[in-house]
């Protein structure tokens, strides 16, 4: 049965592709982004180009999350089954420097949506928490069993916050909740602020590219069109519990090295290091157990890196206005 489904963020990486995928399978997407400049807002508007061809399948709503009444105004006249947010101010690094930024996005508009659900009988929200959550946890793989009271990041720390907000409503007034722990999400269409995105910049332009605890690091790189398959299972999987947490990767713990080396063969260039020490907020190594997600959204993830970054190189250089914008902005 077609649903109305509200997303956040759908100017964003995730929310694009998650929006993409609901209107393929017949759903109507009521999509809520403010539309920041946290990174240039000329990519977010091509990604909401590309949804506006879908006609009334897509809902293009530009709102803050943290305007309640508008929020509210939205849930009533569209009245959406199932809700997945996905609009959040992210990154590890840049919490350091903006922290009220993230007080007002991740705590303050995530509650605003866990009201205007509780208020509107959602059946189901879905929502980004993130890897991070699992800090300096030295256990690998990381498990959803695991502890997660010791945040090394304000990002972290917000989404930690998220799943105990989330937690807290499925409790008291019994709306189904499932947060979903990313893991280094990477592909066509993605951010300038990731590595992956620098680094394929940095070794087309001949610039060396920053390498943090110099190149020690391991990470747990998950195709989009893999996370996306786990976000409809939150969505939409029967037998869930009330309250739910999932990690979501690939369940394959990389070598940051080995993805330098992948970008090197795509473009045909060798990369100049420039090694640095471990960033505050960082992490050596994550690693995404994903056995509960399996058992019980169905979650298989199928893309090696040795697929998908080469399919996002293609990507960018497939599209010069993107990348030159994303320069013109880091001021390469």
């Amino acid at each position: 049965m077609n649903k109305t489904i509200l997303v956040t963020g759908t100017a964003g990486f995730i929310g694009y592709h998650l929006a993409e995928q609901l209107i393929a399978e017949g759903h109507r997407v009521i999509g809520v982004d403010i539309v920041c400049d946290y990174y240039p807002v000329a990519i977010k508007r091509a990604r909401l180009a590309r949804l506006g061809r879908h006609g009334d399948a897509f809902v293009p709503v530009e709102a803050n999350l943290c305007d309640y009444e508008t929020l509210s105004a939205f849930f009533a006249e569209h009245k959406p089954s199932h809700v997945c947010n996905l609009a959040a101010q992210a990154g590890v690094r840049y919490s350091i420097e903006k922290p009220f930024v993230y007080q007002k996005a991740n705590l303050e508009g995530f509650l605003n949506i866990l009201e205007c659900c509780r208020h509107n009988d959602t059946e189901r929200l879905v929502y980004a928490s993130s890897s991070s959550v699992y800090g300096g946890n030295t256990k690998l793989p990381f498990s959803e069993s695991d502890s997660v009271d010791s945040p090394v990041s304000l990002y972290a720390a917000t989404k930690k916050a998220n799943e105990l907000m989330a937690h807290c409503y499925t409790h008291l007034y019994g709306l189904q909740t499932v947060g979903l722990r990313f893991f280094t999400v990477y592909g066509r269409w993605g951010r300038p602020d990731m590595a992956l995105w620098i680094f394929t910049e940095k070794i087309l332009r001949g610039r060396p590219i920053p390498v943090f605890n110099h190149g020690k690091m391991k990470r747990d790189f998950t195709y989009v069109a893999d996370i996306i398959a786990g976000v409809c299972g939150s969505l939409f999987q029967d037998g869930l519990n009330p309250y739910e947490v999932f990690n979501l990767g690939n369940h394959r713990s990389e070598l940051l090295m080995d993805m330098i080396g992948l970008i090197e063969t795509a473009v045909g260039k060798e990369a100049e290091l420039n090694l640095l020490p471990m960033q505050p907020g960082d992490v050596p190594a994550s690693f995404a157990d994903v056995e509960l997600a399996g058992k019980k959204l169905g979650f298989k993830p199928t893309t090696p890196i040795s697929k998908g970054i080469p399919e996002f190189c293609n990507w960018y250089m497939e599209h010069p206005e993107l990348a030159a914008v994303a320069e013109q902005w880091r001021g390469a």
